[in-house]
């Protein structure tokens, strides 16, 4: 079984920061790993280590500057890795759910896994659509917003899971292979990369691919989705700080609930 993990190079702001234009100037700008997409490599690698899988491959579309992100996922335990980008995709700019899921099918076809695994959702664009716009698009079964999966169900041809619906509902279904889970935070607990994972990971493969070697064009990358501003919102009120030790701040907030009537005088 050959299991394919979707990954992504999220972007985390400083708290004091600048906006010019429809962006956030580089150096306000740290790069990490998706935490959704940390927990589903972590659960393919322990499929691979159960003997359940036989390879693990992490794809993730982003500039060079992603491969030391998707090198960690190497570093993890994945075997090798699938890179996306080109300068046409640099050109388009904001990347919808559509044009992603477009360019993963297309890795799809081209590595035929029997299971994919995708982070429920993503800490920058917070779309939480990407796997499930996957499966439409190559017609597998999915699931989503999977927190726990039966490895030995998948030796049946099926994946067996448990996944979170509204209001604290779970449900138990059951999804036939090949098919896309979208992974929830909490399957698992993810490891931290060793130092001899990180020195390995450096002599894994992370193959580049722009859109003529997937067989796409620029047409691939057309969507609804466009970026016409950026701002930071207005907070609606301010928090109140109290000084002094706790009798004093105590004395503080009671004269404050009497201002605001909340108790009586």
């Amino acid at each position: 079984m050959k299991v394919l993990v979707t990954v992504k190079e999220v972007q985390q702001v400083e708290d004091e920061f600048e906006i010019e234009g429809t962006s956030i100037d580089e150096r306000y700008l740290e790069y990490d790993l998706n935490e959704w997409d940390d927990y589903a490599v972590e659960e393919a690698v322990r499929l691979e280590e159960g003997d359940v899988a036989d390879e693990v491959v992490a794809v993730t579309v982003g500039p060079e500057r992603s491969e030391e992100t998707i090198r960690m996922a190497l570093a993890k335990g994945a075997d090798r890795a699938v890179r996306i980008w080109d300068d046409a995709i640099e050109d388009a700019g904001l990347l919808g759910v559509g044009a992603k899921a477009e360019l993963l099918a297309a890795v799809v076809e081209e590595e035929e896994p029997d299971l994919v695994l995708a982070g429920v959702q993503a800490d920058d664009d917070q779309f939480g659509a990407t796997g499930v716009a996957l499966a439409e698009r190559i017609g597998f079964q999915w699931a989503a917003v999977v927190n726990t999966l039966d490895h030995d169900s998948l030796e049946g041809g099926a994946a067996a899971v448990r996944r979170e619906l509204e209001g604290g509902v779970e449900e138990l279904t059951e999804v036939d292979v090949p098919a896309v889970l979208t992974i929830q935070t909490g399957i698992n607990e993810p490891r931290y990369a060793s130092l001899r994972g990180i020195r390995q990971a450096q002599r894994k493969e992370i193959a580049q691919m722009g859109l003529g070697d997937l067989g796409l064009d620029a047409s691939a990358l057309d969507g609804d989705v466009e970026l016409t501003g950026m701002y930071e919102p207005e907070t609606e009120s301010d928090a109140t700080f109290f000084e002094g030790d706790a009798g004093e701040q105590a004395g503080q907030l009671a004269e404050l609930l009497r201002d605001q009537g909340v108790v009586d005088a």
